[in-house]
């Protein structure tokens, strides 16, 4: 049995960022209406070094399989923060049919989901920015320019903004506030400092919050949070590891302040009410979602001659 091996190029090359929207998008609404299955990601660490994590999921005619891993202290060593492997099955004969690289899948589910969360949450024509700019934050800024958006950017690293802004053809900001003042904001930072203080959103303001994605993370604090109209991509993830696990614990956000992204996405949840609103999604990364990179990137190389692997 010969299994074909997607290396981090072929998924980019074979799932370009408006495929990547739509098939995520796609999935929260699978999710939402029960036909794509996920169980809670399971989290091995070996904190303060780093984690992994295995994700699960069903839908589509397939089963998949993601064991990743989050390091942020690689790219010190000249190594990748993520890696790992996705394996696709079939879901009616448990024959694996792919296996592809995680960092790719990772990188356009992540951008897709910040970048759906930002204009089905956020204010229409306003503003856009995005707050780190590792690979899933330089995805994101290029899928925002994908659809239409003219993002400003920026990273604590000065020579990576550059190349990045160069790369993308997007303005860096002149300094961190600019970027964390526009109208929907996008941050995919480590998730090691609070980036949105209490008192600091603006009236009709949108973030969505990608980095505190595991246990001990925060990219905004509890207090603003509270201010907030509250969404996530998955209750269960988000209030045991994600943004909104401290706000949980103190008892100020329960189950029903919060929406899911994938019931407003399918019309049994209410989204934005005013231009005032402010508004919050915590991203944790969804199984589901990386079934929809999988399954796109294996459709599109259909009959492609790949690299492959023999069990």
């Amino acid at each position: 049995m010969r299994v074909p091996v997607l290396s981090h190029d072929a998924v980019v090359a074979a799932v370009p960022p408006l495929l990547a929207y739509d098939a995520v998008r796609d999935a929260f609404v699978r999710h939402a209406h029960g036909e794509w299955t996920m169980q809670p990601k399971v989290y091995v660490t070996n904190y303060p070094a780093g984690d992994f994590r295995a994700m699960p999921a069903l839908g589509g005619g397939h089963a998949l399989l993601k064991w990743v891993t989050s390091f942020p202290g690689n790219p010190a060593r000249g190594l990748p923060t993520v890696t790992g492997l996705v394996l696709l099955s079939n879901a009616e004969t448990g024959e694996l049919e792919a296996v592809l690289d995680a960092a790719a899948v990772t990188a356009l589910r992540t951008a897709a989901a910040g970048v759906i969360a930002a204009e089905t949450l956020g204010r229409r024509e306003g503003s856009t920015a995005v707050v780190g700019l590792g690979v899933n934050g330089a995805e994101t800024a290029r899928m925002l320019r994908a659809r239409g958006s003219d993002p400003l950017v920026w990273d604590v690293d000065h020579d990576r903004l550059a190349v990045v802004a160069e790369e993308l053809g997007v303005r860096p900001a002149e300094h961190i506030e600019q970027a964390l003042a526009a109208d929907a904001v996008v941050t995919v930072t480590p998730g090691r400092a609070i980036l949105f203080r209490s008192g600091s959103l603006g009236p009709g303001q949108h973030v969505s919050l990608m980095g505190a994605d595991g246990p001990g993370k925060a990219e905004i604090a509890v207090e603003e949070l509270v201010r907030a109209t509250v969404f996530c991509d998955d209750w269960e993830q988000a209030s045991h590891g994600g943004e909104l696990a401290a706000a949980v614990a103190a008892g100020v956000l329960r189950r029903e302040d919060v929406a899911q992204l994938g019931d407003v996405l399918g019309g049994e949840a209410e989204g934005r009410t005013s231009g005032d609103e402010i508004t919050v999604f915590d991203s944790t990364g969804l199984a589901i979602q990386d079934l929809a990179i999988a399954r796109a990137a294996v459709e599109q190389t259909d009959g492609l001659d790949l690299p492959t692997i023999e069990l």
